[in-house]
């Protein structure tokens, strides 16, 4: 009870220096109420990123500058955990196979999930009925996901190649295998396209039927619709979708984790950046290593990130103007 009691007088106390300055501030007519609601409103938003977000970043970049194992006090060492980095043949293989994968996976996904949503647009009977069946499967994520896949992938009696075999083709060992265990992950990442799907089917439902309707008549083919009416008008929806995918993509943990018992696959072909920074804090107990190894993944995040805004000038369209360097997407 004490750590709670202690939260919540920390908490109090912030609460109450919040509305001693909203007081003064109005009386004061620095600020008039509804400004001073305003902030108090959104305090505990403020509160909660300064103290769960905000605080730990600032707190793990500190860190990394420091060689700790939880039990001793730390010690600071510079550098070093950065030069550790730089000639750790481990963090290669991570960062191989996370870009790998996201190569892989983000391409694959997008377009299974946009040509998902291109079917689910069409005016049928019960086409409810299928958006909801294509949806259902992203509800079911992480281990769940993965233990499921275990059975469909088990190279004996698994159903993917119990399906196989109907056909006369002998199935790969999957996740027992160097070659093909990461691309039953990138298989599996698949699982959740009806999560996009619905993200694109409100951008395809967007596209004034106007368009379309005027290009019939001129004699433009379905091909010709859809590559220049209905991908330039979704292209925002696809630009946020390779984003969000490319970020979600780098962070993948859990598949790493769970489909063998050591965690990465054999021989490290399933070795993650996520999952290994988190042998290195929770394993072998190496804090300041793990730290410098998230920094090191927070600006690769941010470097494929800026590519891809950079890229979005030639191929995302806003409005009825073609994608040029003054309407391109803009990096806050």
């Amino acid at each position: 009870m004490q750590p709670i009691a202690t939260f919540g007088l920390i908490v109090a106390s912030a609460y109450a220096v919040l509305f001693g300055v909203m007081k003064l501030a109005t009386a004061r007519r620095w600020i008039d109420r509804s400004t001073a609601a305003f902030w108090i409103f959104i305090s505990p938003w403020v509160f909660g990123f300064l103290l769960f977000t905000a605080g730990p970043m600032v707190y793990s970049l500190v860190l990394s500058f420091f060689d700790w194992n939880l039990l001793d006090p730390a010690s600071f060492v510079g550098l070093d955990n950065y030069q550790k980095a730089a000639a750790d043949p481990l963090l290669g293989q991570a960062i191989k196979v996370t870009l790998l994968y996201a190569v892989l996976s983000v391409p694959l996904s997008t377009a299974l999930s946009l040509a998902v949503a291109l079917l689910m647009n069409t005016k049928v009977r019960g086409i409810h009925f299928f958006r909801t069946v294509w949806y259902l499967p992203s509800l079911v994520t992480g281990v769940a996901q993965t233990i499921l896949f275990l059975w469909v992938f088990n190279p004996t009696y698994g159903l993917l190649n119990g399906v196989l075999d109907v056909f006369g083709v002998h199935g790969p060992a999957w996740f027992n295998s160097t070659f093909w265990s990461l691309p039953a992950v990138v298989l599996m990442s698949l699982w959740t396209v009806g999560g996009n799907m619905i993200i694109y089917l409100a951008g395809l439902q967007d596209v004034p039927v106007e368009l379309y309707e005027a290009a019939e008549i001129d004699g433009s083919g379905r091909w010709q619709r859809f590559w220049n009416i209905t991908l330039p008008q979704i292209s925002p929806v696809i630009f946020f979708n390779v984003v969000t995918g490319l970020i979600g993509a780098m962070q993948v943990f859990t598949q790493g984790y769970i489909v063998t018992q050591a965690g990465g696959g054999p021989d490290n072909s399933l070795l993650f950046l996520v999952l290994y920074l988190y042998k290195n804090a929770f394993e072998f107990f190496q804090m300041g290593y793990a730290s410098a190894l998230a920094w090191i993944l927070l600006v690769m995040i941010l470097i494929l990130t800026a590519l891809v805004f950079r890229g979005s000038a030639f191929w995302v369209f806003y409005e009825a103007g073609r994608p040029t360097k003054e309407n391109r997407v803009r990096t806050p």
